[in-house]
């Protein structure tokens, strides 16, 4: 009926909210789901996500070369990378998840796509089995042109704060307009080469 409006419960664990309407950008829902920390997606936005190694693993600098590696893979095909820093016990992405024909890239596949791979290549180069990093990444949709520039900023003082002169000295961060690392500076990764 006309002015009527259908009622949707969106469950966050203990937290429950209703909407009047779900919420949309450009005809396109918004996607909200929960594992430990609450997710909101929405196709065509850019995101500032931060994901850590289990119980504060220190990652030694071969293993950042090819967390940074597989960052970038999928740069250009699934997201456009505007930023990224390896870290000893993290790393910062900044990303707008690319159209895959039914909307965006979801942020759990993207998501797993470089955690999933780099710890293949990580234990590999380290000997080691297990996880490498939690479960879950914490992630925030920019909302405004200040947001972004904000965590862009951010990104670059986790580079500068390493002892770098500038973000664009450590060897680990990468930002867009940046020359990609070479082959003969990066490791050679063989979860990406096939071997």
């Amino acid at each position: 009926m006309e002015g009527e409006h259908s009622s949707v419960s969106i469950y966050l664990g203990p937290l429950q909210i209703a909407v009047a309407q779900p919420p949309r950008l450009c005809g396109k829902p918004m996607m909200l789901y929960r594992r430990n920390l609450p997710h909101l997606e929405e196709p065509g936005r850019t995101y500032f996500i931060t994901f850590h190694t289990m119980d504060d693993f220190r990652l030694p600098d071969a293993a950042k070369s090819l967390v940074l590696n597989h960052c970038l893979y999928d740069d250009g095909k699934r997201y456009t990378l505007h930023a990224v820093v390896v870290l000893r016990t993290h790393v910062h992405l900044l990303l707008t998840p690319l159209p895959d024909g039914a909307g965006s890239f979801r942020l759990a596949e993207i998501m797993g796509g470089i955690k999933g791979a780099s710890v293949h290549s990580v234990n590999k180069l380290l000997k080691r089995a297990g996880s490498l990093w939690q479960d879950e990444s914490f992630d925030h949709m920019i909302r405004s042109e200040e947001d972004f520039a904000d965590k862009l900023l951010y990104i670059q003082m986790n580079a500068v704060e390493t002892g770098a002169k500038r973000p664009q000295d450590y060897p680990w961060y990468w930002r867009e307009g940046m020359q990609k690392p070479t082959p003969r500076k990066r490791i050679r990764d063989p979860w990406l080469s096939g071997e």
